[in-house]
């Protein structure tokens, strides 16, 4: 097995002083029929939230329980998206990547339909995208589902201001949420204070307006953008779910959780829900969103695009869905 650091070894798998594990060396536990799996490289970033200094032997030891070759590469800061393209250009069988949410989505959209098979592996904090593929925010369990119950999987999702999504995209001011969720992850309580005093300030105040497929516009106070990955009522592939949440009040937001916790929220009479190919929004002022559990700041006005086939994923068929993430 071989866990590197500082060499190419994304662009040649058998590079370094140690050989990577070969099929007579490897141990006995068996890959999945569904997905040729003789080469594969694992990314890994140990500064991840969900990773971890030992990652790297660690899946060095995993995966010297199958008959295949592999290099474990360890992601090194400003090298990171030249150690992302060496790996993309060494067409590997698959790519796994154990890192954070953000790089998980920037190597699947860089990956492409044309690309190797993608594993993202849950490494960030919210992991939306792995969950949704394996059930499960443990990484090690979800490499060896990868590996003995994988197939190829196309993954459609959506794209927003040169973003790709593979779950989901909430536009409006709840995203105002999301920086003071990430000041207490970091522990910064007081950042994490004034972010909540601005949300709740800006709470059930900005509404974003937007347009369905060219059709009339209408406003919410959020637009979440749900990929057929994990939406339980997108039957086919062929939109995303637009659901839009219009509550006027905190009796109403509270209603609305109290349905997502212990039922379906689409039930609730505050929300309407229709596929989309393609969505216009645009607001008063720049809009919040959550990209796939990133926040960013859009634009006044920007749009949406359905992607039907963004990536191919190696994950268990059927994914996990909607009730893992």
């Amino acid at each position: 097995m071989n866990t590197e650091a500082e060499n190419a070894a994304a662009r040649e798998p058998n590079a370094g002083s140690d050989a990577p594990a070969s099929p007579d060396q490897a141990g006995a536990r068996a890959l999945t029929e569904e997905a040729r799996l003789e080469r594969i490289i694992i990314l890994v970033n140990p500064l991840s939230g969900g990773v971890g200094p030992q990652a790297a032997e660690e899946a060095g030891a995993i995966l010297a329980d199958y008959p295949l070759e592999a290099a474990v590469v360890v992601l090194e800061g400003p090298r990171i998206p030249d150690q992302i393209a060496e790996a993309l250009e060494a067409r590997p069988d698959v790519l796994f990547i154990l890192a954070g949410d953000g790089t998980a989505r920037s190597v699947a959209a860089r990956a492409g339909a044309q690309g190797p098979l993608i594993a993202p592996l849950p490494g960030g904090t919210m992991n939306m995208l792995p969950k949704a593929l394996y059930g499960t925010g443990d990484w090690k369990k979800a490499l060896r589902l990868a590996l003995e119950e994988g197939t190829p999987l196309p993954v459609a999702g959506g794209e927003v201001e040169g973003e790709a999504f593979y779950c989901a995209a909430i536009l409006g001011s709840p995203a105002l949420w999301a920086p003071a969720r990430e000041a207490i992850r970091e522990g910064k309580l007081k950042m994490a204070w004034a972010y909540g005093r601005r949300a709740l300030k800006k709470a059930f105040s900005g509404r974003v307006r937007y347009a369905l497929d060219g059709g009339p516009k209408e406003k919410a106070e959020a637009l979440v953008l749900i990929s057929p990955l994990i939406s339980k009522a997108m039957q086919k592939n062929d939109g995303l779910e637009a659901a839009a949440m219009n509550t006027s009040d905190a009796a109403q937001a509270f209603r609305l959780a109290a349905h997502a916790l212990f039922d379906d929220w689409r039930q609730d009479p505050n929300v309407t829900t229709r596929p989309a190919r393609r969505i216009a929004v645009d607001a008063r002022s720049r809009v919040p969103a959550v990209i796939d559990g990133e926040p960013m700041l859009l634009g006044r006005e920007t749009a949406v695009r359905f992607v039907p086939r963004a990536f191919m994923a190696l994950a268990p068929k059927p994914a996990a869905g909607e009730d893992s993430v």
